[in-house]
């Protein structure tokens, strides 16, 4: 047979996922096998007439590349007769109406199948056992996606995450354990201090957290090199990062989950609680870091707030400037040099830091309210104990009345009551476990907002725009007055600055022994 005569082949292998496509050899042995059966029966396999899949064979063929760069060589060559070559008949498809479909598909480009497992018959008997065959690849599909999703749920049940790691962990190798969840020791510490921000109050906006995500070089980016609103969020919501999981498309309610948390639960709760409204502290939309002090410093002769600009000079230069821009105000777009404005807001700073002495009585302060609450705790104790135990009460009595009920409505508004109970059990709970202790020692929980109240311009010198922000929200009770050629006002500062600037500012001087009472007339 010259090689004019000789039939064309061509070669499809496909294996259910990229996983085995990249560790498993079974596409490159399933193009060999393929190769030699051509060999054997004189066919011609051009190499370009290779084609390759990692898809599950269910569902639609139009939906496998490989398949579907199949379709358009045979479109592309209408004057030859080819046969398409597979190893097995579970290659073909997995799904009896698309192997029928897929078969007319092929058949109207003029081309054959041929199988290394099963011989086409174009018989009615034939036709049926390849029909049967192709049912029996269906059911088998079938039945190992429900063992898969029944082998997952028992592990998700079990507390150990089974979808793709969130950011900030990573799966090990564990002996009796499978695969189980660890934290990234680059983006774990990124991740905690993000979710933290949130649930205290230092970022208010998902934006920020989305720029505080963006300033480390090192966290993953999509591919525009953005970090997307979506993941923000997705972070900010997910329960896996204080050590829980749940599922409720399979029925997995929030349980324990086997590896280390990032955050408490009760961290977890406030930022939930954020994000559905309850925070109500007044936010900046066009801060940046160009002018920090837009939005949150006011107009001396309106009271409206300041905005800034840049400013094109005679020489083709830019400058930037502080403005008010309402019409009525006397000082309408008169402007005041960044320079000048900034300068007079860090003197401002600068002049509320405490004296030394007055810090280190502060400090003292904080720490015997710590140590009076750690040293109650056991009056603490008995009371979350008692929490607890109607805690249970009212969810074995909400089941009781669960199974009793006929209505729908009712039965779906006592579920999430018992869903509620359940979350507070694991708030009590976990701080039963904590022993009373604070999730942070005194110094870590505090070491932030002393150090802030030790001297807020050290803060605001920061390049971090979330610094910036977090003294403009800490440091006054309301935002500055600025009076244009004269400087700000006397600020309302926040509660910290004026007790700690009222012991500054008062007289002490030693109790006399018989004290400070007058003397009562013999």
């Amino acid at each position: 047979m010259t090689e004019q005569q000789k039939k064309k082949a061509i070669i499809y292998c496909r294996v259910s996922s990229k996983k085995q496509d990249d560790s498993g050899d079974g596409p490159r042995s399933q193009e060999h096998r393929c190769r030699q059966y051509a060999k054997e029966k004189g066919y011609i396999v051009e190499d370009n007439a290779v084609f390759h899949d990692a898809i599950s064979g269910g569902g639609d063929f139009m939906q496998r590349p490989g398949m579907v760069a199949v379709l358009k060589y045979l479109k592309a060559h209408p004057q030859d007769d080819y046969v398409v070559i597979f190893d097995d008949l579970k290659r073909f498809a997995r799904d009896t109406e698309f192997h029928i479909r897929l078969r007319k598909r092929l058949a109207a480009h003029n081309a054959t199948v041929e199988c290394l497992n099963f011989k086409f018959e174009e018989t009615p008997e034939g036709k049926f056992v390849e029909t049967v065959i192709a049912a029996q690849g269906e059911l088998e599909r079938h039945q190992i996606s429900r063992q898969t999703l029944q082998k997952m749920k028992a592990r998700l049940e079990r507390g150990f995450s089974v979808f793709k790691a969130p950011i900030g962990y990573r799966y090990i190798e564990s002996d009796g354990q499978g695969m189980l969840l660890v934290k990234d020791e680059t983006l774990a510490p990124i991740i905690q201090e993000a979710l933290e921000s949130y649930a205290s109050g230092r970022f208010q906006q998902q934006a920020e957290v989305k720029r505080f995500l963006e300033s480390f070089p090192e966290f993953p980016r999509d591919h525009r090199q953005e970090v997307r609103s979506q993941l923000v969020h997705d972070i900010l919501t997910r329960c896996i990062y204080a050590g829980y999981l749940e599922y409720p498309e399979w029925g997995v309610s929030l349980r324990k989950a086997q590896h280390e948390a990032l955050i408490s639960f009760e961290s977890y709760r406030r930022i939930q609680a954020r994000l559905n409204g309850s925070a109500n502290a007044p936010t900046r939309i066009d801060l940046d870091a160009d002018f920090p002090l837009r939005g949150a410093v006011l107009c001396g002769c309106c009271g409206s707030a300041l905005t800034a600009c840049w400013s094109r000079g005679r020489h083709g230069g830019e400058y930037p400037y502080y403005l008010c821009f309402k019409r009525e105000c006397p000082d309408y777009r008169k402007s005041i040099r960044r320079s000048t404005i900034e300068g007079e807001f860090e003197a401002l700073l600068k002049g509320i830091q405490p004296s030394e002495g007055v810090f280190r009585l502060g400090y003292a302060l904080f720490e015997r309210a710590w140590n009076w609450r750690l040293a109650n705790f056991k009056v603490r104790a008995q009371s979350l104990k008692g929490e607890l135990e109607k805690i249970d009460r009212d969810v074995k009595r909400l089941l009781d009345r669960l199974v009793e009920t006929g209505s729908d409505a009712v039965a779906k508004a006592i579920e999430g009551r018992i869903r509620e109970l359940e979350t507070q059990r694991i708030v009590v709970s976990e701080e039963m476990a904590r022993g009373g202790q604070p999730v942070r020692s005194f110094e870590d929980t505090v070491r932030t907002a002393l150090n802030f109240l030790a001297n807020p311009w050290k803060l605001w010198s920061s390049d971090r725009l979330e610094d910036k922000r977090a003294v403009l929200k800490l440091a006054f009770q309301d935002r500055p007055v600025y009076v244009r050629n004269e400087g700000f006002r006397t600020p309302d500062l926040a509660l910290p600055f004026k007790l700690l600037g009222g012991f500054s500012a008062a007289q002490f001087e030693m109790a006399s022994p018989r004290g400070f009472e007058p003397r009562l007339p013999p």
